[in-house]
């Protein structure tokens, strides 16, 4: 059984940074992608970034720029750098670990909040 442990969350001014990190752990063989993914109230989970195992990675269009994914040597933990964050990047944000045919895993959630 595979879990994924989130921190970094919490609360930031406008204009500030965090960094969220995803650490897996458990029985894994592969992994295709991991990612980050966000759900602020009343709107349904968007992606946010996501790196592939060749080191690909996507950003939503709202994050480029500011966000940075990153798994350093392929290992089981992947990070959000978020900076220059805005009121609007208020959400419970999400890892996600992508096994490709062989399924996916969610992590808790971790909140982040960005309020002056």
């Amino acid at each position: 059984q595979v879990q994924l442990v989130e921190s970094g969350g919490g609360l930031v001014q406008p204009g500030g940074s965090l960094r969220l990190s995803c650490a897996a752990s458990g029985t894994i063989f592969y992994i295709y992608a991991m990612g980050w993914y966000r759900q602020a109230p009343g709107k349904q989970r968007e992606l946010v970034a996501r790196i592939t195992s060749d080191g690909t990675s996507i950003y939503a269009d709202s994050v480029k720029g500011r966000f940075t994914i990153s798994r350093p040597n392929a290992k089981d933990t992947v990070y959000l750098q978020m900076n220059s964050l805005k009121p609007e990047d208020t959400a419970v944000y999400y890892c996600n670990l992508d096994f490709g045919n062989m399924g996916e895993e969610w992590g808790q959630g971790t909140q982040v909040t960005v309020s002056s």
